[in-house]
C-alpha cells in the first residue's frame, strides 16, 4: 500500500467572534471601556466554524488541489497542515519535512535585507546554516534577485516578495510543499518557472498541496482535487470532475442572483437613456430561457438560448421589424439581426403579441453580455428600443479569448486530438 503523506481525520476548526454593545467588533479599547464601565453583560460571543469534520488522506508523491469560494476554509486547512493552527478536534498528521508558502512575505522581516531574510526564513523551514550557505546562490538566482539581494525587503515589490519566498520554500527540499495562491502574483515568465519546478517535484515523488482560484492550474498540475464548501468537503475526485461540479454549482448560484436582480435592473433602466422610441408599439416583457423553457441568465457556450418579447401595439402598425443584438459588457457588438434581415415579413401588428428567437448554441466565450431588443418601422423609426438592458453570462471554465467560440477540431501529427 502507498505510504500516506498527509492524514486528516475529523478535523474541526472554530474561530471566536466577539461583539460588544452596539454590534461592532471588539478592539482593545472597546474591551477596556466595557470592563471598566460595567457593560460586559452586553457583549456576546459567537463562534465561526471554519472547518467541519474534514477527513481525507493524501498519498506520498501526489499533488492535490483545494478549491472553493472565498471563506470556504481552504487557507485555514492549509494553515493547519503547516502547523500555524491547531485543530479544535480531530487529528492531522504530516509525515515528512513541510515547506509552506502560504502568505506573501510570511517570515520576512521588512527591515532586513533579502540575504538576511533567506537565512531567517530557511532556518524556520528546518535548513541548517551550512545547507543555506551551500544553496544560497541557487535561491537568489531562482528568485532573480541578484541585484537586490542586499536591499531591505520592505523595498521589494509584491512579485519580488513572492519570488524570494517561493525560492526559499522549494530549496528547503521539503517532502511536502504547501502553496496558497502565490502563483497568481508573479509575472508569466516566473509563473512558468514555478510550474516547471512543481513538475520536477512531482517527478521526484514530493507531495504537493495547492490552494488556488485558478482552476486551470488545478486541472494541469493536480492528480486529485478537493472542493470545500462552507468548511465541509463537498467532493473529492479527479480534477476535471471536481472542477465541472464546482463550476456548475457556481453557475447556479450566479443564475439565481441574476434572476433575482434582473427584472429590477431592467425596470430601473426602462426610464433611463437606455430606452427610447415613440411607443406606438411597446415591448412589455423580455424573457431569457434555456432549452427546457426555464428562465436563466447563466449559460455554457454549448447551451441553447431562447429569448421572447411580449409586445403591445397601441395602433395597427404595418410591416414592423423586431430585432435583437448581443453586446459584451464593455459595449463591443457581438451579433445583431432582425426579422427584416432574415426575410421574415410581418404585414401588421395590432394589440398584444409575442415574438421569440431560438438560438441553438450560444457560441460565445466566457464573459458577461447584454441583449438589446427593439421593435421599429421598416425605415428604422424606433417604436421601442431597449439598449443593452438584459444581462446574461457565459461560463465555460476555459481561457479562450475574443468574442465567439468556433467549433473546431485539432489534428496533431496526423492524428485527431481528443475533444
Amino acid at each position: 500500500m502507498t505510504d500516506i503523506s498527509i492524514k486528516i481525520e475529523g478535523v474541526q476548526k472554530r474561530f471566536r467572534r466577539v461583539k460588544v454593545g452596539g454590534g461592532g467588533y471588539t478592539t482593545l479599547k472597546d474591551a477596556l471601556i466595557s470592563m471598566f464601565s460595567g457593560n460586559r453583560s452586553k457583549s456576546s460571543e459567537k463562534s465561526f466554524e471554519a472547518l467541519h469534520d474534514v477527513t481525507f488522506d493524501i498519498h506520498s508523491g501526489a499533488t492535490w488541489g483545494i478549491i472553493g469560494r472565498n471563506g470556504s476554509g481552504k487557507s485555514t486547512l492549509l494553515k493547519l497542515m503547516a502547523g500555524i493552527y491547531k485543530p479544535d478536534s480531530g487529528s492531522l498528521t504530516m509525515n515528512g519535512r513541510v515547506s509552506a508558502l502560504i502568505e506573501l512575505g510570511a517570515g520576512f522581516h521588512p527591515d532586513f535585507s533579502g540575504r538576511e531574510n533567506i537565512f531567517i526564513n530557511a532556518s524556520i523551514l528546518g535548513m541548517g546554516k551550512d545547507e543555506i550557505r551551500r544553496k544560497f546562490d541557487e535561491i537568489v538566482a531562482f528568485a532573480e534577485l541578484e541585484e537586490f539581494i542586499d536591499d531591505p525587503v520592505r523595498t521589494y515589490s509584491s512579485g519580488m516578495f513572492m519570488r524570494l519566498g517561493f525560492s526559499v520554500a522549494i530549496h528547503a527540499d521539503p517532502d511536502i510543499l504547501l502553496v496558497d495562491e502565490v502563483l497568481a502574483v508573479g509575472d508569466s515568465g516566473f509563473t512558468f518557472k514555478c510550474k516547471d519546478k512543481i513538475a520536477s517535484f512531482r517527478k521526484a515523488g514530493k507531495t504537493i498541496v495547492l490552494v488556488t482560484h485558478d482552476l486551470a492550474d488545478v486541472a494541469e498540475l493536480c492528480d486529485k482535487a478537493v472542493w470545500l464548501e462552507a468548511g465541509r468537503v463537498k467532493v473529492i475526485d479527479q480534477p476535471k470532475r471536481v472542477i465541472d461540479d464546482y463550476l456548475t454549482s457556481m453557475a447556479k448560484l450566479e443564475n439565481q442572483a441574476m434572476l433575482k436582480d434582473g427584472d429590477k435592473g431592467a425596470q430601473e433602466d426602462s426610464g433611463s437613456s437606455k430606452r427610447w422610441g415613440s411607443r406606438e408599439a411597446s415591448i412589455t416583457q423580455v424573457a431569457i430561457k434555456d432549452g427546457a423553457g426555464e428562465e436563466r441568465r447563466v449559460f455554457h457556450p454549448e447551451d441553447p438560448l431562447f429569448l421572447s418579447m411580449e409586445y403591445v401595439a397601441e395602433v395597427p402598425l404595418k410591416q414592423p421589424v423586431f430585432g435583437i443584438a448581443i453586446y459584451k459588457k464593455d459595449g463591443t457588438l457581438c451579433y445583431g439581426t432582425n426579422t427584416d434581415i432574415i426575410g421574415i415579413n410581418l404585414p401588421m401588428i395590432d394589440g398584444h403579441g409575442r415574438v421569440a428567437i431560438d438560438i441553438d448554441k450560444i457560441g460565445l466565450v466566457d464573459g458577461s453580455y447584454t441583449f438589446s431588443v427593439a421593435v421599429h418601422a421598416k425605415d428604422g423609426h424606433a417604436y421601442d428600443y431597449h439598449d443593452q438592458m438584459y444581462e446574461f453570462h457565459v461560463r465555460s471554465g476555459t481561457a479562450e479569448v475574443g468574442i465567439c467560440r468556433l467549433a473546431s477540431k485539432w489534428t496533431i501529427n496526423g492524428r485527431k486530438a481528443p475533444e
